[in-house]
């Protein structure tokens, strides 16, 4: 980095909690108009290392200059007073704000000791054409899709004239297409000379943008390299310390009879004449941007949302989904995108999660059966793999991959003959998500209809026996195993007709 201007070095950095070392004489140089990727499995440190960054956590050891300069970073507000910008994966936006005020939020212009809200949209108008967003600056917030919420977010950083952006997973809900948006974002920042700390599980993502590349596992610094020439086999190695040959495994199973079948289903101003079939023992893809109806029609299916026609059957039997009791019931599970909102309760712990859909089996008269329920979880929670298998434990204090082995570990305690996985390995490291389509893999074998839903299309193409793509609430194309990225992309924008 001798050719360029270090705006950010982090040296020696350590950090202990009660039992836990997080971090061990970490290192990290980042410099002027320059992307630098930090990669890890979930747990390695990265998200500890940028909160001793933004201020929320104080290190135990080490030293932080910003250009040159000792410092230490006394909380939020300062690291923000310091140039530095952080973009958290989970959104802290105000909903019933506008995106002017949203941006400008914390430290709107003023007159007079009063907001100055022709100032405020102004600095707001030229924030967005600086970062060539396409977000109009009078919307609210909450009527944005995730996509432009996240532009918005961006732009909020970018605001406070920021000499460093941390970006955590900023594209961990954008389908592929509005990724691209977002780099062209993060061009942009580049190009204006700001340093960028960029964290992903999407390892293509880190291949496309990253200049330098931060490899963290267990909570010490592994290797820091030039992007240029490095694999994504290269990264999952240093990540995982083994190989990895296959973070998609496909295992090949026979394929049954038709297990779900979807004629006609449609929600007006959602989704139209839907048709799909999944039959025992396939994985069938659903792909499409988001916004094309693909978890709506998912919702639909599992009884979240009411559909106003159409007909689903199990077995070739016609059933009635109007709640998830029924649809538990007729032998649906759904795996929701949002773990943390949909799929668990944090505050209780795993054993308290994976058997909540079940009560009814570890209870007599309204008594629950304490042995029942922890052998059910114990047996469940072993073998999903969570890690550490204690059922006790608040499933809150566990990593994603593990929180989302307990959403499979729910809802497999139900034995269900369909399991419809909507992003199933979003935010989860490459370990966890090569252990999740193993688990995939085996319920497949064991004869299971599984519909799945991904933004991620390698992650589509290399699973699945077959892909429905939506556009516009539309079935655009069914496509076979073996179909290209460019043949879901053409469905997906409506070129192929169904």
């Amino acid at each position: 980095m001798s050719a360029t201007v270090s705006v950010l070095r982090m040296s020696g950095i350590t950090k202990n909690f009660p039992g836990i070392r997080a971090l061990t004489d970490v290192a990290l140089e980042v410099a002027a108009g320059e992307v630098h990727a930090i990669v890890g499995e979930n747990g390695a440190g990265k998200s500890t290392l940028m909160k001793i960054l933004a201020g929320v956590y104080q290190p135990d050891g080490g030293t932080i200059e910003l250009q040159g300069e000792a410092v230490r970073i006394a909380g939020p507000i300062d690291a923000r007073k310091r140039g530095i910008g952080m973009v958290y994966q989970e959104l802290n936006l105000v909903p019933d704000l506008t995106v002017a005020e949203n941006i400008t939020l914390g430290a709107p212009p003023s007159r007079f000791g009063l907001v100055d809200r022709k100032a405020l949209r102004a600095r707001a108008d030229e924030v967005l054409a600086e970062l060539g967003a396409k977000v109009g600056a009078d919307d609210l917030v909450g009527s944005l899709p995730v996509s432009q919420q996240q532009l918005v977010e961006i732009a909020k950083a970018y605001a406070s004239s920021p000499r460093i952006v941390v970006l955590d997973e900023p594209t961990s809900s954008l389908s592929e297409n509005e990724a691209q948006a977002l780099f062209r974002v993060v061009q942009r920042m580049k190009d204006a000379g700001i340093a960028i700390i960029y964290i992903s599980h999407r390892l293509r993502e880190v291949i496309q943008l990253a200049d330098q590349v931060t490899v963290l596992r267990d909570g010490r610094l592994v290797e820091t390299r030039r992007a240029a020439g490095i694999t994504a086999a290269d990264m999952i190695r240093l990540m995982v310390g083994r190989d990895l040959t296959d973070v998609f495994p496909k295992r090949e199973v026979p394929i049954g009879d038709v297990v779900l079948r979807v004629d006609g289903l449609s929600r007006a101003g959602v989704f139209d004449d839907v048709d799909l079939e999944v039959r025992a023992g396939e994985i069938v893809g659903l792909a499409g941007f988001v916004g094309a109806g693909r978890t709506e029609v998912a919702r639909a299916i599992f009884g979240l949302d009411r559909a106003d026609r159409g007909t689903i059957s199990i077995g070739g039997v016609p059933v009635t989904v109007r709640t998830p009791r029924a649809a538990v019931d007729a032998g649906i599970a759904y795996v929701p995108e949002d773990r943390k909102r949909d799929g668990l309760v944090p505050q209780l712990s795993v054993k308290d999660n994976i058997s909540l859909p079940v009560l009814g089996e570890v209870a007599t008269a309204g008594w629950i059966r304490g042995g029942a329920e922890r052998r059910l979880a114990t047996d469940k929670a072993t073998e999903l793999g969570v890690s550490p298998p204690v059922i006790d434990r608040r499933v809150d204090t566990y990593s994603g991959g593990n929180q989302q082995k307990v959403v499979f570990a729910k809802w497999l305690a139900t034995r269900p003959a369909v399991l419809i996985l909507d992003e199933p390995t979003r935010g989860v490291d490459v370990g966890a998500k090569a252990d999740i389509h193993t688990i995939i893999g085996e319920l497949a074998a064991q004869g299971t209809a599984i519909l799945m839903i991904s933004s991620e299309l390698p992650e589509v193409l290399a699973v699945s026996d077959r892909i429905y793509v939506l556009h516009e609430g539309r079935v655009s194309a069914e496509l076979p195993r073996g179909a290209g990225e460019q043949d879901v992309m053409h469905a997906a924008t409506g070129e192929v007709a169904a």
